[in-house]
Parts: C-alpha cells; structure tokens; sequence
C-alpha cells in the first residue's frame, strides 16, 4: 500500500499542470486513478499493475525518467511503464498504428494497462468531449481504440466488458 500511495503522490505531482482534454477540463490526474481504479478491480490489486495504472502516462508527458520510475518504484514498474509508453519522438498517426500492431506482443500486464487507459479515455470522450474535435475525430479515436484492445483481448473478462459499456455508452452519445 506504502507504494500504491507513493506512486499515486508522484503521479498527481508529475501532472499537476495537466488537465484533460474534454469540454471540463478536469484534472488529468482523474485519469490516472480511474486506470489504476479499473486495473485494482479487474486484478484484485495483487501486484505492481496497480502502481503501474497511476504512472503509465508519466515517461509520456512528464519530465520523469526511466531512471526516476526505478528509483522510487523499482524495476518491475519501471519497466511496465516503460512498455507501454509511446515514442513522442514519432509522429502521431506512427504511434497510433504501432499501438495495434503491437499490442498483442505486450506482456499481459501491459496489455491489462492497454485495455484499462482505452477505457478511460473512451468513457471520458463520451462524458466530456473535448470542444475542438469533431464528431468525426471522436468516432476514429473510438474505432482506432478497438482496434488496440481487440489485440490485448483474453485476459480479463470484467475488463472488456468495462471497455466495451463505454464504447456502448460513447456510441449512444453521439448518436443523440
């Protein structure tokens, strides 16, 4: 728990200045306990997973290191992160085609992760969208996150079935 407590502290301290993208702008860091939320459900939080949800954004779009996640979380979680961080070197439409071509490669944790962030972020574009995008954009952000957990599917039927209620509940929003 001491390390649950660490990593939800270096997180929401990581993303302080970060706010979501949806119309109200909420803390990011919302996000990251809903992950860590949804993985602590769908594993019983029984190993590092759980630390893992609240810092699997963290090398993406924080100064953190690797280095950092190792030192104060240890390598398991380091490493966890690690694999499921985008390269922000490449561009967008790379990264997101290299998130459904590799997802099935993914340890199971990092697809476990994988299913949990899609799901967060599904549920948040149906409950808030950001003002900017389209409707357009928002049915392909949907379609193109299917595609990422239909290859990290068979490891958690509660999981899925949380994923799949907010594609359900994004698709009869925007249809209204």
């Amino acid at each position: 728990m001491v390390l649950v407590a660490r990593a939800a502290d270096f997180a929401a301290r990581r993303h302080v200045e970060q706010r979501r993208k949806g119309a109200a702008r909420e803390p990011y860091v919302n996000h990251l306990i809903e992950v860590a939320s949804l993985l602590a459900e769908a594993t019983r939080g029984a190993d590092p997973l759980l630390v893992a949800g609240y810092l699997h954004d963290t090398l993406e779009d924080t100064s953190a290191t690797y280095e950092d996640l190792e030192i104060h979380f240890g390598p398991a979680v380091a490493t966890l992160v690690a694999e499921v961080t985008d390269d922000k070197s490449l561009p967008k439409a790379e990264r997101k085609a290299r998130q459904i071509a590799t997802a099935s490669s993914k340890s199971e944790r990092a697809r476990l992760i994988k299913i949990a962030d899609k799901t967060s972020n599904v549920w948040a574009l149906a409950s808030s969208p950001p003002d900017d995008w389209e409707m357009r954009r928002i049915v392909e952000y949907v379609e193109w996150a299917e595609k990422v957990v239909d290859k990290c599917r068979g490891l958690n039927a509660a999981l899925e079935q949380a994923f799949d209620a907010a594609v359900t509940q994004a698709r009869a929003t925007l249809n209204s």
